[in-house]
């Protein structure tokens, strides 16, 4: 619970609303950019806004695809959202092999020394260009970017060991559409934050983090995300099954007991993770609740922990059968089925917020059953 709290403290100062760390894939790009525009519906961005953003997104997403090198290396790509009074900034990460930073730096310090109608220029010549689809050419993504959002590219190149270095590229977007430049970008970003959070995620085996409104949208689209991550991870299939139905249930939870959006905007807002320890999956989600509730809830937890897996098998089928219980209903479902795909105790803990609201934190531990796992 401490690395929940310990998150939750640095996803609201840095202002962090999503985090994955791993392959960027021509799916889950897809998936990644759905994500972003489920989230801005609660935003008041113009339809420019919005377009320009997006553009940057897909076109950044892209150039990791076919640019990155192959996720050996201890770091991987990392895709970062943040919201602030600016707007919207986007942020990712990979790792690219030495040799190639002077040129990729080259591109982009002659990018951003460009106005407009330079860049246009540019854009319309290199798209003459025999090569431009040829790995490690003239940029023609950089420019595609820097021309559809209007203005320059913050960036950083941070060294890892003697062959890689770290590639990070942000832009933010305010509600206009306008391009939020950091002054002197080449000298004044620095891409240290991110590194540090790829560092983080990497350490603690965090897959993939979100912070912000669980609306039915959003929440399906966080599982559909999760799920093509799964299926690219070539999981065990009956493992994909037990963590997908279990934050299925861990997303509806956090729903039922949602205070609404203004008083989680103040008090708390909700946060669901995924963890990945390799003999583990471990799923957190974390949400503002009234007071009023926690008893009534913390009884139907402790409940539920009191039976093995036989017991929790019989208690679903009785609540299955609509029969009057006096511990358990059908309102148990949820935590059942949790606890009951995952064969372990549900961890949960409440952190007093005011005298009107606590913040409850539920995690949920699918081991891996090497019996039937992939070898």
């Amino acid at each position: 619970m401490d690395l929940t709290k310990r998150l939750r403290l640095k996803l609201a100062n840095e202002h962090l609303m999503f985090a994955y760390r791993g392959q960027v894939t021509s799916d889950n790009s897809v998936l990644l950019l759905t994500l972003l525009e489920r989230e801005m519906e609660f935003s008041d961005f113009s339809l420019l806004g919005r377009k320009r953003l997006f553009m940057f997104v897909l076109e950044n997403l892209q150039n990791i695809t076919r640019h990155s090198t192959t996720p050996v290396h201890e770091m991987t790509s990392l895709v970062v959202y943040t919201k602030t009074a600016d707007g919207y900034t986007v942020i990712t990460g990979n790792t690219i092999r030495k040799p190639d930073v002077d040129g990729l730096k080259g591109n982009l310090k002659k990018i951003n020394s460009l106005d407009p109608d330079q860049i246009r220029d540019v854009y319309r010549l290199m798209l003459q260009d025999s090569n431009i689809g040829h790995k490690g050419g003239a940029g023609l993504g950089l420019i595609e970017m820097a021309r559809k959002t209007g203005n320059k590219l913050d960036y950083d190149f941070i060294p890892i060991d003697e062959e890689y270095s770290y590639f990070i590229l942000s832009k933010t977007v305010d509600a206009g559409g306008k391009g939020v430049h950091t002054p002197g970008a080449v000298m004044s970003f620095n891409g240290k934050r991110a590194m540090q959070l790829e560092r983080m995620m990497k350490s603690n085996k965090i897959d993939f983090i979100w912070a912000g409104p669980l609306t039915h949208d959003i929440g399906k689209e966080l599982l559909s995300f999760s799920e093509t991550t799964m299926h690219e991870a070539e999981l065990e299939h009956n493992l994909h099954k037990r963590v997908f139905a279990a934050l299925i249930e861990l997303l509806q939870n956090v729903a039922q007991h949602s205070p609404g959006f203004r008083a989680e905007q103040q008090f708390g807002i909700p946060v669901a993770m995924i963890r990945n320890t390799g003999k583990s999956y471990i799923i957190t989600s974390g949400n503002l609740i009234r007071k009023r509730d926690i008893d009534h809830l913390k009884q139907k937890l402790n409940m539920i922990n009191r039976y093995d897996e036989e017991g929790l098998k019989l208690l679903l089928r009785t609540a299955l059968m609509g029969q009057d219980m006096k511990e358990a209903s059908t309102g148990y479902m949820g935590l059942l089925e949790m606890a009951r795909r995952s064969g372990n105790k549900l961890d949960y803990q409440f952190e007093e917020v005011n005298e009107d609201y606590s913040y409850y934190t539920l995690t949920v531990r699918i081991r891996v059953r090497y019996s039937t796992a992939r070898k």
